[in-house]
Parts: C-alpha cells; sequence; structure tokens
C-alpha cells in the first residue's frame, strides 16, 4: 500500500489504477485499500486534470504502434517503381498523397531534401486520391509511371505543373516519355485499382484524416510537418534500430 501511495505521488496515479483494474480478481486487493487507492487516484485526477489528455496522447501512440507494426509490410513495399532514394534503405519513410492536394505540393521540397541527403533513406509513396476525379486520373498515370520506371520524375514535374488537369497530366506524361498505350491499359488494370483500394484501406486503417500523411519506424506524422520533423523522426527511427 505505501508503494502504491509513493507513486501516486510522483505522479503515476494512471499506471496504478491500471494496474489495480489488472488484478486477477477483486479479492487479490483487499476491499479496504482498494477503496483507498481509489480515492487516492480521484483525488489526484482532480488535482491534476492535465495527466488525461498526456494519458489519453500516450495510450493513442501506442495504439498507433501497434496499427503500424501490424501491417509494415504492406505500408513499405511499393507499387513496382513507386519510391525513390535507396533501394535498401535502413529507414523507410512512407507517403500518402494526393496530386490535387496543395499540402502535399508544399512537403514535395522536404522529401526531396532528405532523399538528396540521406543516401540511406528509401521513400516509398502510396497514392490516395481522395479529392476528386482529377486526383483519380493523376493517380492511375503515376502508377503507370511506377510500371514503366519513371515514377519520381512524372511525381516531381506534375507537382511543379500545378494543378493535376488533363492537359498538365498529358503534358507531363509527355515529358517523361511514358508510353501511352501503356498508360491507357494501366488505367484499367485491376492491378492498378487494387493498388489504389488497398491504399485507402491501410489510410482507414491508420485513421488517416487527410493528406499528406507520413509514417516512419512507429510514428506517424500527419500534415505536411516540414523538413525538421521528418528529419527528427528518421534520425529517431534509424537509433531505434540499433
Amino acid at each position: 500500500m505505501a508503494g502504491i501511495i509513493g507513486a501516486l505521488a510522483g505522479g503515476a496515479a494512471a499506471l496504478a489504477l491500471t494496474a489495480l483494474q489488472s488484478a486477477p480478481s477483486a479479492g487479490t486487493v483487499p476491499a479496504r485499500d482498494r477503496a483507498a487507492i481509489e480515492a487516492i487516484v480521484h483525488d489526484y485526477i482532480l488535482a491534476h486534470p492535465e495527466i488525461i489528455p498526456e494519458a489519453m496522447e500516450k495510450l493513442q501512440g501506442r495504439q498507433t504502434t501497434q496499427l503500424i507494426e501490424a501491417n509494415r509490410k504492406a505500408l513499405e513495399t511499393p507499387f513496382a517503381g513507386a519510391w525513390a532514394g535507396a533501394r535498401d534503405g535502413d529507414v523507410v519513410l512512407v507517403e500518402f498523397f494526393d496530386y490535387s492536394c496543395g499540402y502535399c505540393r508544399q512537403s514535395v521540397a522536404d522529401v526531396d531534401r532528405l532523399i538528396k541527403e540521406d543516401p540511406k533513406l528509401k521513400v516509398v509513396f502510396r497514392e490516395l486520391p481522395i479529392l476528386g476525379d482529377a486526383s483519380d486520373a493523376a493517380a492511375k498515370v503515376s502508377l503507370s509511371a511506377a510500371r514503366q520506371g519513371a515514377f519520381y520524375p512524372f511525381h516531381l514535374k506534375l507537382y511543379n505543373s500545378g494543378r493535376p488537369t488533363p492537359a498538365a497530366i498529358a503534358e507531363v506524361q509527355k515529358q517523361v516519355g511514358l508510353d501511352p498505350v501503356r498508360v491507357a491499359a494501366d488505367g484499367k488494370a485491376a492491378e492498378v485499382q487494387a493498388e489504389i483500394d488497398g491504399n485507402i484501406g491501410l489510410a482507414r486503417t491508420l485513421q488517416l484524416s487527410g493528406t499528406p500523411a507520413f509514417i516512419v519506424g512507429n510514428q506517424l506524422l500527419p500534415g505536411a510537418v516540414g523538413y525538421d520533423a521528418l528529419k527528427k523522426a528518421i534520425a529517431e527511427a534509424r537509433a531505434a534500430r540499433r
């Protein structure tokens, strides 16, 4: 009892309550002690309500880690050539993106800088065309570019061209030398649609709220978090492997 009270005094109220609730049976803890512990936990939470969001954040972090671990192979295995950087990188950065997303366009320079600076980084790109028909059309041509070995040049050029209008997509397709017959066929291919559907399923599983969204190691970084945040997450993922 004294040890538990000491833990509470040190700010571990949530931990003590979890231990209490996970006891094999109610008889494990005497009723008098149980009531005293519950009273201490109750009073501590009232006195320190800031621990509630902190505890929720930690719980959410653990749940996210479990989801990433359970789906890591699907996340980190690229569709054909839809990746850039080191083929056998020691760290994989996964990006869910949409060609119609302005925040994704904002992140292009950050990701490209990381690829150029970090020779051991592999970036896997996952198409998530959720912003309309233009997004879907761009995604299918992009996946055809991945099949034709020209994904990253197409990716950079299309973002640099602005909104993915039919004219912009056609022009970039021509600039990177894609075979229009293969593009048309890939646009109807079951494998291409399966990749898009699979990415949407992964996004739902991970409870992504939009694009861009980055996954590296066991971290999920939603939004255009910027170069520094991505670099830090990559360093942490690399350190965790040692």
